[in-house]
């Protein structure tokens, strides 16, 4: 295990297997009422530099249920908000705390913040990655299908922090992965070129929603402007028109596809109420699993 957790390229294959392992046994015991508070005693910051709904509870419940105590941290109401250096506040807040999470907008910053930190950093989002969620979601299939290893997963919508996290997941665990995003929404090039040197299976980008939906196991979209991107939405509304998973897009899916959304979701934008809500959706368990494998990760970095 690494000391940082700040994407996916990090790790192996064999290293990620491992946090689905805990996160099982861990969610195991929680459901049998069995504690493991394996930080006792520790304190984790929570920084956020956007909001969130998901990553705060998710954090903030996990923290508690392993035995640390959560800070939650705006940088709005604090020094960083006024200017002070990422790496000034990442040492000082090393020598208070045992873990640190950042949920914030440049990847750079994390990456600062873990360089200069001497506790484990989780990044809880940026808008190049999103490492936690996508753990999530691949747990959240292997408890649904037994497995990821030979199964074909979709991704419908912006090239975004969610699609190049799933990029780099396909090319490290070796599943087949097909994108459909519109021209001009591609996924980051420096992460394409980099799965594409490392894959050993299929990772493809079309611009029709039909041929990456085409027999997947697993269908995953997003919202079509993510936090800090309202401004475009009218525009992107224009260039995602067809790129709605409906019911018609998700038939030709395989009959026990899983429909997975990362959530908030625009309902008749991305996705229509009747998938979100329909028998091949799986989103509630994916938005419970952040819980989970969250915990795995911190108890993995800090025990």
């Amino acid at each position: 295990m690494n000391r940082h957790f700040l994407a996916l390229n990090q790790y192996t294959k064999e290293a990620l297997d491992a946090l689905f392992a805990l996160t099982r046994e861990l969610k195991e015991e929680q459901k049998k009422g069995i504690p493991h508070r394996i930080l006792e005693g520790k304190s984790v910051a929570l920084i956020f530099d956007k909001s969130s709904t998901r990553t705060r509870i998710s954090f903030e419940v996990g923290v508690h249920q392993l035995g640390a105590h959560p800070l939650f941290i705006s940088s709005a109401t604090s020094q960083m908000g006024r200017g002070e250096p990422v790496r000034d506040t990442a040492r000082v807040m090393a020598r208070y705390c045992d873990g640190i999470m950042i949920r914030t907008y440049g990847q750079e910053i994390v990456e600062e913040f873990a360089r200069y930190s001497s506790v484990p950093v989780i990044n809880g989002l940026t808008d190049l990655f999103h490492p936690c969620q996508i753990m999530a979601d691949l747990f959240t299939v292997i408890e649904h299908k037994g497995k990821y290893d030979g199964l074909k997963f979709a991704w419908v919508g912006d090239g975004n922090n969610m699609a190049n996290t799933w990029i780099e997941a396909a090319a490290i665990l070796g599943f087949d992965l097909a994108l459909a995003c519109p021209e001009g929404y591609e996924p980051d090039r420096n992460v394409w070129d980099w799965a594409q040197k490392k894959a050993t299976s299929s990772i493809t980008v079309t611009r029709d929603p039909k041929e990456a939906v085409r027999d997947a196991d697993v269908v995953n979209t997003d919202v079509w402007a993510s936090m800090g991107q309202e401004q475009e939405q009218k525009v992107r509304e224009v260039a995602f028109k067809g790129y709605c998973l409906d019911d018609d897009l998700v038939a030709l899916a395989k009959p026990d596809c899983m429909v997975l959304h990362c959530l908030p979701a625009h309902r008749g934008e991305e996705i229509t109420d009747s998938v979100i809500e329909g028998p091949r959706s799986v989103v509630w368990d994916e938005a419970e699993n952040r819980l989970h494998v969250q915990k795995a990760i911190m108890a993995s970095l800090m025990k």
